[in-house]
C-alpha cells in the first residue's frame, strides 16, 4: 500500500525524505509503531483466543465427520454383508422348505397307497369271508332241508304204508333219502 502512496506522489515530491513524505500524508511514525503493536497485540489475542480455538474445533469436527463417514461405510458393509446373508439364509430355507413339502408329498402318497392297498386286502378278506360264510349257511341250510325232507318222506311213507315203523327202519329210510338227496 505504501508503494500506491508513494506512486502516486509526483516525482518532485519524491525528493522528499520518507519523514517529510510520511508527515504529508498524516502518518506519524509514533502512532504508526504503536498502531503496528496494537495490530500484533490484536492478531495475537485474536488467533490464539478465537483462530486457535475454531481451528480446533473445525478439526474435530472434520475427525468426527471422518469417523462418522469410516463408520458409515462400515455399517453399509455390514449391512451389505448382512443382506448377503439373509438371502442366503432364505435361499437356504425356501430349499429346505421345497424339500420337506416333496417329503411329504412322497409320504403322503406312499401311505394312501400303502392305506388303498390294505383296503383292497381288507375288502377281498371280507369278500372271501363272506363267500365262505355263504358257503357255510349253504350246506347248514341244505342240510336242514335234507333233515326235513327225510322227515317228511318218512312222515309220507307212514302213511301211504298205514303202519307203524320201527327206529332202526326209520333210520335205514332216513338213510335211504339222504343218500339219495345228496345224489340229487
Amino acid at each position: 500500500m505504501l508503494s500506491l502512496v508513494l506512486a502516486s506522489v509526483s516525482p518532485a515530491e519524491h525528493s522528499a525524505g520518507p519523514q517529510e513524505l510520511l508527515e504529508q500524508f498524516g502518518i506519524q511514525p509514533a502512532y504508526l509503531a504503536m498502531q503496528m503493536i496494537s495490530f500484533v497485540i490484536i492478531a495475537f489475542v485474536f488467533h490464539r483466543f478465537m483462530i486457535k480455538p475454531l481451528i480446533l474445533t473445525m478439526e474435530e469436527r472434520q475427525k468426527k465427520i471422518e469417523t462418522g463417514l469410516k463408520d458409515a461405510a462400515d455399517i453399509k458393509a455390514k449391512l451389505s454383508a448382512t443382506h448377503q446373508e439373509t438371502m442366503q439364509i432364505l435361499q437356504k430355507a425356501h430349499a429346505e422348505a421345497t424339500e420337506i413339502i416333496d417329503n411329504a408329498r412322497k409320504t403322503s402318497k406312499e401311505v394312501s397307497d400303502r392305506e388303498s392297498k390294505m383296503a383292497t386286502e381288507r375288502s377281498n378278506e371280507m369278500f372271501a369271508k363272506a363267500q365262505q360264510a355263504i358257503e357255510l349257511e349253504h350246506k347248514r341250510m341244505m342240510q336242514e332241508a335234507r333233515g326235513e325232507i327225510t322227515r317228511l318222506v318218512v312222515a309220507t311213507t307212514q302213511k301211504v304204508l298205514a303202519k307203524e315203523l320201527s327206529d332202526f327202519e326209520r333210520a335205514r329210510f332216513n338213510e335211504a333219502a339222504s343218500k339219495e338227496l345228496t345224489n340229487v
